[in-house]
């Protein structure tokens, strides 16, 4: 597929599915403006793509450092055609009457409001170019639940709401906003979801690919190619849904 006509800002790109998505874009030759708080996992495709890839370091869930981050974006790639929000973290399994404030809060700021200030900065440029698609990564927890991950899963469930609410507010501006949610996925992260005291290897093959029906993990670049079609013309008429790509985990 042929993208050097997009311009692509790819949020929480420092990791697994980020960098997967970040790499699948240049692939096709579209151009990147790589955003997260850390970024030096991604040096070795900046020096592969120095004229097509930016990294830009900043806290997504504070509004200055966005407001930052999207104008140097623009700076370097002139306009925003594609958005891909992949930036999140997980919760430990844990009982609601043990959650503290402050993880919940934070589980929030980074899952939720993130998007929000993300989202806001980037349709400005958007509407004014009267066009844009934008893919937010969710979770097929948000729809089937696993216990302790209560957090999480409102976190995910209030991105879906988002991606929704967005779809049906940016249509008149040609600016399709759709979601992915991962079933469980080959990455750094998913051992986070184990109990804190719990064996992550152990919970990985018992618990998580056990549940998967296609009898395996997704991978970081399954979530990369969903990313590419909803980014894509093909999917032109596409807005306002949510893909799973899952291994049959929301059936």
């Amino acid at each position: 597929m042929n993208l050097q006509n997009k311009t692509v800002v790819v949020t929480g790109a420092n990791g697994g599915m980020g960098q997967a998505i970040t790499k699948r874009f240049l692939e096709g030759g579209a151009k990147v403006a790589a955003l997260d708080l850390h970024v030096d996992e991604l040096e070795e495709l900046e020096n592969e793509y120095p004229d097509r890839l930016v990294t830009i370091s900043a806290n997504l869930t504070e509004e200055k450092q966005v407001k930052d981050a999207i104008e140097k974006a623009v700076d370097f790639l002139g306009k925003i055609t594609t958005l891909v929000n992949t930036l999140g973290i997980a919760q430990s399994a844990t009982p609601i009457d043990e959650v503290e404030f402050s993880q919940w809060n934070r589980l929030m700021a980074v899952n939720t409001t993130s998007l929000f200030l993300i989202n806001k900065e980037v349709v400005k440029t958007m509407k004014k170019q009267g066009m844009g698609s934008i893919t937010n990564i969710a979770s097929i927890a948000a729809e089937r639940p696993r216990p302790g991950l209560n957090a999480y899963v409102t976190s995910k469930g209030g991105a879906i709401a988002f991606t929704k609410a967005l779809a049906i507010e940016l249509a008149e501006y040609k600016i399709r906003v759709n979601a992915i949610n991962p079933g469980p996925s080959d990455t750094s992260m998913l051992g986070k979801f184990s109990p804190e005291d719990g064996d992550v290897d152990k919970v990985k093959e018992e618990t998580f690919k056990k549940s998967v029906p296609l009898g395996e993990l997704v991978k970081p670049e399954d979530i990369a190619e969903a990313a590419l079609y909803l980014s894509s013309d093909g999917a032109r008429m596409v807005t306002g849904s949510v893909l799973n790509v899952d291994g049959g985990r929301g059936i």
